[in-house]
């Protein structure tokens, strides 16, 4: 999910370098670092799809047999 949102970061910084815009706020150096950020909380795994079943389920399982 975050490597989605820094794609989206890296192309609003793209446009923004592109067409010159330049707000205060959110130049496109601002937006390609917090793309940098998005990709470097992938990585580290943060914001990964949770197991909702959980080890709880793993254990019933392996009593069965």
């Amino acid at each position: 999910m975050l490597a989605i949102l820094a794609a989206i970061v890296f192309g609003l910084a793209l446009l923004f370098d592109l067409a010159d815009v330049a707000t205060d706020p959110f130049d496109y150096q601002t937006l390609v670092t917090v793309g940098l950020l998005l990709i470097a909380l992938h990585l580290a795994g943060v914001g990964g799809s949770a197991d909702w079943r959980g080890r709880a389920w793993n254990r019933r399982r392996a009593t069965r047999r």
